[in-house]
């Protein structure tokens, strides 16, 4: 996991509820990597080396399942799991989970609706690149999340904007280039969002997520999510339909996954299928059973026990509080307010006050997040919508530091 994830707490909270005893592996690269305090400390990038210190940390303490809680971890699970004998995905679909050309290729290949897409990097010429393709285009990166570094293009001079937009994203982790960049046509329709877990290849829908907010660009900030979906229930069983093949054509076998798909008259496209759970604090609007949480369910899987998927019949969503603005978080009001509201279940602000807050496409989190219960989803997504007019943010512009120079 990242050391900054949202998901290790309701990870380690699940684990402590079935009596499951955790060593966690945290991305941390450089001469801070070894054990302490029971916390083992590795650079994900040096897969061999990252698997070799798990294989020699399962010497002492027996492991009997490995789980990636977000995508930085997914590859060195599937590996490592395959060094110790235990179940897994094949590294080889855990890598084509992780990049966004190789994942559509293969989709292409099983003949799943894709748009259309090319591959270019950081050293092409972008007139050529916008010569190449058609319009409207999308601009992303291939291994990124959350959004980031996802842009519409209308025409080739918005191309070229994108691409210049995209570039210092691309180069920001300090690798050297040239780097690789998708671009695809942008397709119409509403985007939804499938929970499940593939079990011997069998998909089992936890929860299929509709988002009510446009996503039409420039970018693409995800807002709302609402269960269940209102669909037509032909729809929803094509979207399950397509995200199973999909996990198929990566091969995909066993865990949790999360996909994105867009639906138009054409029936749903895949967007991109992840092989963990959702981001975020997203998973807390999901209930099975008698009030088991998707941590404790995912678990469940991973190390063997009965699972429970009938998920709770309330209706239930999560809104991402957007970032309006690049600056500095001084502080904010109405959260008291927010929570007071019907139907509302919990208010978070997750953003650190006073820190440096970006947004999309240069950024990739939130403020925040609020989660709301109902009857049906209308009456949650309006919930979420009435709880988020009574959050006020103060956002101090950030401003650059003039140097000197002889």
């Amino acid at each position: 996991m990242k050391a900054s994830t949202y998901r290790a707490p309701d990870f380690l909270a699940a684990a402590e509820r079935l009596g499951v005893e955790v060593i966690r592996v945290v991305d941390t690269p450089g001469p801070y990597e070894g054990e302490r305090d029971g916390v083992l400390y590795l650079d994900f990038h040096d897969l061999p080396s990252a698997t070799a210190a798990i294989v020699d940390q399962a010497r002492r303490q027996p492991i009997s399942a490995l789980l990636a809680v977000d995508d930085a971890g997914t590859l060195l699970a599937a590996r490592a799991s395959a060094a110790l004998g235990l179940p897994h995905n094949e590294p080889e679909a855990a890598e084509a989970a992780r990049d966004k050309y190789r994942m559509r290729r293969l989709f292409a290949a099983r003949g799943i609706p894709v748009p259309a897409f090319r591959r270019f990097t950081t050293a092409d010429d972008p007139a050529q690149v916008a010569a190449a393709v058609s319009f409207p285009a999308v601009v992303k990166p291939l291994r990124r999340s959350g959004s980031q570094g996802v842009i519409r293009a209308d025409n080739p001079a918005g191309l070229r904007e994108a691409i210049a937009r995209l570039r210092p994203i691309l180069e920001s982790d300090g690798r050297p280039g040239p780097h690789p960049f998708l671009v695809e046509d942008y397709l119409p329709g509403v985007e939804v969002a499938l929970e499940g877990l593939i079990d011997d290849g069998r998909l089992h829908v936890l929860a299929l997520f509709d988002k009510p907010d446009p996503l039409e660009g420039p970018f693409f900030e995800e807002t709302i999510y609402v269960t269940p979906s209102r669909l037509p229930e032909a729809t929803q069983s094509a979207i399950a339909a397509a995200t199973e093949s999909a996990a198929a054509a990566l091969g995909l076998r066993r865990g949790p996954i999360h996909a994105e798909l867009r639906v138009n008259d054409a029936g749903p496209w895949l967007l991109e299928i992840a092989d963990r759970s959702i981001g975020g604090l997203c998973s807390r609007t999901l209930r099975f059973g008698v009030s088991i949480s998707l941590e404790e369910l995912i678990l469940r899987q991973a190390i063997g026990l009965p699972l429970e998927t009938a998920r709770e019949e309330a209706a239930r969503g999560v809104m991402m509080i957007p970032i309006p603005a690049a600056g500095l978080l001084r502080g904010y009001r109405g959260v008291a307010e927010a929570r007071s509201l019907p139907g509302i279940e919990g208010v978070e602000i997750t953003a650190p006050l006073h820190n440096e807050i970006v947004p999309l496409p240069e950024g990739s989190s939130y403020l925040g997040f609020i989660f709301a219960r109902g009857e049906d989803p209308a009456e949650v997504e309006a919930a979420l919508r009435r709880a988020h007019t009574w959050l006020e943010f103060d956002i101090q512009p950030v401003i650059p530091l003039a140097t000197h120079r002889p």
